[in-house]
């Protein structure tokens, strides 16, 4: 098989190294890829938001199977324009994209069929958003409605707090058109879950739980970021809570989309706080989560590209899942300042140390290779993965 994966981050390149172990493929292609992508296939230079480029790319080469990585492609329509041309590609098509290109479609879609969420309310006015903040009870969450890479979400603990998000996404438009419509809403307690799903209409097959971490700083203190490291499995993620997650929140969603014309194809990854009351949905994402996919991917043992390609035929029967069984941890590296300005091109020193270390592998993001050297090239540069049969 001809295998396509569009993006550049680390996730695509855990997702290339996972397609890259399979019998099935004849030929790997990464557009754009990075520094490592290059090690297992062949990078391509299209932008991963240039659909027109991508679909003739494609057609050309006979790809068998294209998987994308990132949000943007999918929330601009590239599923649509594939089928239109009988191009197989795993995600959803624009519409069904909509659950993470638009936080307030989300919000009221699973309100509207009592799916359990924080209690939210909707702004497009930076006045009313100002007067509610005045008035509220701390701590809240202010989220830009639209795609900010993971970076678009303010925990504010005081109403000086508040103000600066309300601000920083309305007046000042860090994230463009994203903030122009804004969520405020309730500040959830408990435990954090990133669940994957892979989805064909009402059928799914789920993944390991995983835990994310957001906060650029230790002891999670700092600004909100794409996502600073993650674990799997999470111990603390029951049979029982996965249970009222599955018939309370994944169930219910999937019927919800049906109702909705929406017929959901692809992954879907759904952000949860379990708290004292059960499962809440903060957020879902419509592709595989970074760093999630990368601790995942290093536990998982089926092979994903056979995994895909039974997802694309709707034949869930033959997805079996078989695990590692232990857990796995990836910390990212990241630039100084990221996830605002931060310095580029400082050379990356001690790979070829962790070459040699057993169950420890890296992937490459913001990475460039020049001159047998490698170098920063952007926010998250690295992800640095272990896996154990302890946790600790």
């Amino acid at each position: 098989m001809k295998v396509l994966v569009i993006g550049k981050g680390a996730r695509e390149h855990a997702i290339a190294w996972k397609i890259s172990q399979s019998p099935f493929l004849d030929e790997l292609f990464i557009a754009p890829g990075n520094a490592g992508t290059k090690l297992l296939g062949t990078n391509v230079n299209i932008k991963e938001n240039d659909i027109i480029k991508l679909k003739e790319f494609a057609k050309t080469n006979k790809i068998d199977l294209t998987i994308v990585g990132p949000e943007e492609p999918l929330v601009l329509g590239i599923v649509d324009a594939f089928r239109d041309e009988n191009l197989n590609i795993i995600g959803p098509n624009k519409r069904g994209a909509l659950l993470e290109g638009s936080k307030i479609f989300t919000k009221q879609l699973l309100k509207s069929y009592n799916i359990p969420i924080p209690k939210f309310k909707t702004f497009n006015n930076y006045r009313k958003a100002m007067e509610y903040v005045e008035k509220v009870e701390y701590p809240i969450v202010i989220k830009a409605d639209g795609l900010a890479s993971g970076k678009g979400s303010y925990v504010c603990l005081n109403k000086n707090q508040a103000v600066n998000a309300i601000e920083d996404l309305m007046i000042k438009k860090r994230f463009g058109k994203a903030g122009e419509n804004i969520l405020i809403e309730e500040f959830l307690e408990g435990f954090e879950i990133s669940y994957f799903i892979l989805v064909k209409g009402d059928q799914f097959i789920s993944f390991v739980p995983a835990q994310d971490y957001k906060r650029a700083y230790d002891g999670n203190k700092g600004p909100n970021t794409g996502g600073m490291g993650s674990y799997c499995p999470v111990p603390n993620f029951n049979k029982e809570v996965e249970s009222k997650v599955i018939n309370e929140i994944v169930k219910p969603t999937l019927k919800a989309l049906i109702k909705e014309n929406i017929y959901y194809d692809g992954v879907l990854y759904l952000g949860l706080m379990v708290t004292k009351e059960g499962p809440k949905v903060l957020e879902y994402n419509v592709r595989f989560g970074d760093p999630e996919t990368q601790p995942i991917f290093f536990l998982l043992e089926s092979d994903l590209l056979e995994l895909l390609v039974n997802l694309n035929k709707g034949d869930f029967e033959k997805m079996k899942l078989k695990w590692f069984p232990g857990f796995s941890c990836c910390v990212v590296l990241a630039s100084k300042g990221y996830p605002f300005q931060y310095q580029k091109g400082k050379i990356i020193q001690g790979l070829n140390e962790l070459k040699n270390v057993k169950n420890v592998i890296t992937f490459f993001a913001g990475v460039k290779k020049e001159d047998n050297n490698y170098y920063t090239n952007g926010g998250r540069v690295l992800s640095i993965v272990s896996r154990d049969y302890s946790l600790e």
